[in-house]
């Protein structure tokens, strides 16, 4: 097939590279059969260009999403832009502030703050590859409030890349196992039924591994907001490798697991924050602890559970409510590990009263502001690692 020319296919083309841009894979090839597509069908209505576009250029469900979004906005329909920023599109008071849907912010990012594509009768300038590997790990070590709406996007893709925990914990339950020690009477005997009885071939089982689940209990108050958005994609990106029970809160507790289970993130983030009605508000530790204790605890901390303390530790309440509810969540698990943002700072001290409570129920105390953090993360989930991460080194400089 011959390039296409026209201004047909200079509109597909431009549109074919927005989705890819928004996360779609969609190749050079996709962008022929699209022209092709829409020249075959009616371009009197918007409709009947819609529906070639998405036969040809979506390939799963939670992409339709996306897709409409870049469709509408290329199209110049009228109030995207405020549904993006979560505003009504007509007049004040006609109706309620909408949410904004799954995936606006990722397709507002790159039609209004993408750079231009590069013109292809420029020649190129190779780039040295010393300089990219440079570009890298200034990212790794760059505080994520201090990063710009595209380096958010690049760290979100590296943690995405990340190399996530793949320890194995063994269980008590059993699967057949030729070299197993255990035996399995009943697999004997249908296997010497096969023979006719004339011998027996013993079956054996032996015990089964799997991953430890992990629990993480998120702070979503207004001093973690510029750290939660990233350690969230973090948590979608680890719920695909394992069992992950995750909880916001802020003035009270909320389950959100079933939320980062949907495959896009920019939807599990929509309906995180839908689900949250404390988001970027005040925050109660201690009260959010003991929600947690009395009503999950007990059934999401078994199987030697890893749990995710992730929050900063100022809390304004009772210190002894505090030390008493942290108590009783390190009995319910293996290891806790705190990731705080404060950790970013070179002096930092535990001297707030509510650090100093909670230091002495953690295995360990981590920073979490940056992807190198969150790579170190990673590796401690898989292993038991102390060292600057002891929490008691910080007790004996806060004494």
């Amino acid at each position: 097939m011959n390039a296409p020319s026209g201004r047909l296919a200079e509109n597909v083309t431009t549109f074919v590279r927005a989705l890819r841009a928004a996360g779609l894979p969609v190749g050079t090839g996709a962008a022929l059969t699209a022209v092709a597509a829409v020249r075959a069908g009616s371009l009197e209505r918007r409709d009947d260009v819609r529906a070639a576009l998405s036969a040809v250029l979506v390939a799963r469900r939670e992409e339709i999403v996306v897709f409409e979004q870049v469709f509408d906005l290329f199209w110049r329909r009228r109030g995207f832009l405020d549904e993006a920023a979560g505003a009504p599109a007509g007049p004040r008071g006609e109706a309620e502030p909408a949410k904004p849907r799954p995936g606006a912010a990722r397709v507002a990012s790159v039609m209004f703050t993408a750079e231009p594509a590069p013109d292809v009768s420029e020649p190129s300038i190779e780039r040295d590859a010393r300089q990219a590997v440079s570009d890298l790990e200034s990212l790794r070590t760059r505080d994520f409030a201090q990063m710009s709406a595209f380096e958010l996007a690049e760290a979100d893709a590296a943690i995405a890349r990340l190399t996530l925990p793949g320890d194995r914990r063994v269980t008590r339950r059993l699967a057949p196992d030729p070299s197993g020690r255990v035996l399995d009477p009943r697999a004997s005997f249908r296997r010497s039924l096969r023979a006719g009885g004339g011998g027996i071939a013993l079956a054996r089982r032996a015990p089964t591994a799997k991953p430890p689940p992990v629990v993480a209990i998120c702070d979503v108050s207004g001093s973690m907001s510029d750290y939660t958005r990233v350690f969230l994609h973090f948590l979608h990106a680890l719920s695909g490798r394992r069992r992950v029970n995750s909880f916001l809160f802020g003035t009270r507790l909320t389950d959100v697991t079933r939320a980062l289970r949907a495959k896009d993130i920019d939807e599990a983030l929509a309906d995180c924050s839908a689900a949250v009605p404390d988001w970027s508000g005040g925050t109660r530790i201690a009260q959010s602890l003991h929600s947690f204790n009395k009503h999950w605890a007990r059934r999401v901390l078994g199987q030697g559970a890893i749990l995710l303390l992730f929050t900063d530790g100022l809390e304004r309440g009772d210190p002894a409510d505090l030390a008493a509810e942290m108590g009783r969540v390190k009995r319910f698990s293996r290891r806790v590990i705190w990731v705080n943002p404060l950790l970013r700072f070179g002096g930092f001290e535990a001297k707030a009263l509510g650090i100093r409570t909670m230091l002495p129920f953690v295995d360990e105390f981590r920073p979490i502001h940056n992807l190198a953090a969150i790579a170190d993360l990673c590796a401690a989930l898989s292993r038991p690692g102390r060292g600057d991460a002891d929490p008691k080194r910080w007790l004996r400089r806060a004494a």
